[in-house]
């Protein structure tokens, strides 16, 4: 044989090379799929252009009827093994919530000691890792599966680079929002660099000034009712005023808000984002831009805030809507795909990154954004409108004043001073005094049967905390018209059970609603636009009557529903402006 070598030697080695590098590939390829997120469905929007591909299952084009998207189908092995972790998570949920009884029956049964806590450990460790062998089958179930290969191949291609080809490509998965890139950060505006990490301005209860002695010992002996305080307020307490952030309603809740986010994206073009606020917390977000398609409207954008177990997919944001408006809706820390607990420090860091996205990323002005909240939303909504004061106004639905009177309808009259304190520390949603600090159009809408914001009952209507919203902006706004008399009409007013009762008071106090406006106007005209006005300070006792009863009906409206009827889209209308 020749010295030179075979001239096939070249080509011999190379083979175990390129096999090497091929199956290094196939290896790291399982291993995204093992660790990756789970896909719950492929959107497609309507584009004429598109040649939709050919599929035997669900899918675009299936019996004639071309379709937007479609769920994504697993296989049998990642199907049935997602089944089995899926339980898993479930049981875990159902564990950490009932860990307190747990562990305090199993410490009156005398199984917290070593000799039965090894075997527990022996029996933990051997289910993690049969949990761990399942998950490595599912991702050999997603490996063989084409559709979840191209997906996770996007989502590493948009990790690398985050460009806005890749971006739209990665839009049109809906998957697990923790993988999702982030798409603003709250420090990316040069004004917010500064910013204490902790967060944004909250409006805080006025300190009770004591003696230096007096204040060590007062605290030393109200210790014992802080811990209480703080354990209520961090465990059942904040599970009890945001039901939604509960993991086990999420789940429960999860085909209907796929369902929701799939419309908003596929019919509505909505546009969804993950915002990085300055506690580190993750928002969800969904941007709907009309701006092309619906004349004047659609230049507008509202922000929407929801209630304390609504989410973007199936809340508020439909009415908006459905009327024309660009809308922005946005879910709760711990809601959906956002990250964080509901409380009022993070609230308002969420809202504060959502109106800095839709100022500094998606290009509106501050004169063209309307503030919308439905139910406990208004404490954000009122947080922005008060920190923001540019905005152009700001419409409140089944919102109250206060939260402290709603928490003491619903717990034990014993516990009033534990209620009292855990509130005011941890769940301070002052609204009212929020809203009092915003200068701009502001429009109230009553739930005439709501059975969630009155502290005695829907039939009762002069117990909605609303009537206390009004109040208290009235009385900040024109303090000369609400005097005692003007209060005492206004009352009466919001005591109607009907638009007929209601007219019946107008009539009877022959409010004119032409001399009432230009009152106003020549007082605007006269005097600074600021509030408070001391319009009013010279009349006479049935001319505040009259501007009292007009000012309400201008500030307020009657919605004959419960609580969580959707507001139609006739009812969503623009603030009264002078």
């Amino acid at each position: 044989m020749d010295r030179g070598g075979c001239v096939f030697c070249p080509f011999l080695a190379s083979v175990p090379t390129r096999a090497g590098r091929k199956a290094g590939v196939m290896m790291n390829l399982w291993l995204r799929c093992i660790t990756g997120p789970k896909l719950q469905r492929i959107h497609r929007q309507p584009d004429p252009n598109r040649a939709e591909p050919n599929r035997t299952g669900p899918g675009p084009g299936l019996g004639g009827v071309r379709q937007l998207g479609w769920p994504y189908q697993p296989k049998a092995l990642e199907r049935h093994t997602s089944s089995i972790l899926n339980w898993a998570s479930i049981l875990w949920s159902l564990s950490y919530y009932t860990s307190p009884l747990l562990v305090f029956y199993l410490y009156r049964k005398g199984y917290i000691c070593l000799s039965k806590l090894v075997p527990v450990g022996q029996y933990t460790g051997t289910l993690l890792v049969l949990l761990l062998a399942v998950a490595c089958l599912r991702g050999i179930g997603r490996w063989t599966n084409p559709e979840y290969v191209q997906f996770i191949t996007i989502l590493e291609e948009t990790k690398k680079n985050n460009s806005p080809e890749n971006k739209k490509k990665l839009a049109s998965y809906n998957f697990d929002f923790r993988s999702w890139p982030a798409d603003f950060r709250w420090d990316e505006v040069s004004s917010r660099k500064g910013q204490s990490p902790g967060g944004v301005a909250l409006l805080k209860p006025e300190p009770k000034h004591r003696g230096a002695t007096d204040s060590v010992l007062n605290s030393v002996g109200k210790l014992p009712c802080q811990i209480i305080s703080y354990l209520i307020a961090n465990s059942f307490g904040r599970r009890m005023l945001y039901p939604g952030s509960v993991c086990l309603l999420q789940k429960a809740m999860m085909p209907m808000l796929n369902q929701g986010q799939a419309r908003l994206v596929e019919e509505c073009g909505g546009q969804r984002a993950k915002l990085v606020a300055c506690d580190g917390n993750d928002i969800d977000t969904m941007f709907v831009d009309k701006r092309n398609s619906q004349g004047e409207r659609g230049k507008k954008l509202v922000i929407c805030c929801e209630g304390n177990a609504g989410f973007y997919e199936v809340g508020c944001v439909n009415t908006p809507l459905e009327v024309g408006y660009s809308v922005l809706g946005w879910n709760h820390p711990g809601f959906g795909g956002s990250t964080g607990v509901p409380f009022p420090q993070n609230e308002a860091n969420a809202m504060d990154v959502v109106v800095q996205y839709a100022i500094h990323k998606l290009g509106f002005e501050m004169k063209d954004i309307v503030i919308y909240a439905w139910s406990i939303g208004g404490f954000t909504a009122t947080w922005a409108a008060m920190s923001y004061p540019e905005v152009s106004a700001l419409v409140l639905d089944a919102s109250f004043d206060d939260l402290l009177p709603l928490a003491l309808k619903v717990m034990p009259e014993s516990w009033r001073p534990l209620v009292t304190r855990t509130v005011r520390h941890y769940m301070n949603l002052n609204n009212a005094e929020q809203l009092c600090k915003y200068q701009g159009p502001v429009l109230l809408i009553r739930r005439t049967k709501d059975e969630i914001i009155t502290t005695t009952g829907p039939e009762d209507i002069m117990s909605n905390r609303g009537n206390y919203l009004l109040l208290r902006l009235l009385q900040f706004r024109y303090p000369k018209v609400m005097t005692e008399e003007g209060v005492r009409a206004v009352r009466e007013w919001l005591g109607a059970s009907s638009a007929i009762e209601e007219a019946s008071v107008y009539s009877r106090y022959e409010v004119d609603d032409d001399w009432c406006t230009s009152v106003l106007q020549s007082y605007q005209t006269d005097q600074t636009t600021e509030f408070p006005w001391t319009v009013g300070e010279d009349m006479t006792l049935e001319g505040r009557r009259q501007l009292a009863l007009f000012l309400a009906r201008k500030y307020m409206r009657n919605f004959d529903a419960t609580h969580c009827t959707p507001l139609p889209p006739y009812e969503f209308q623009s603030p009264w402006r002078l």
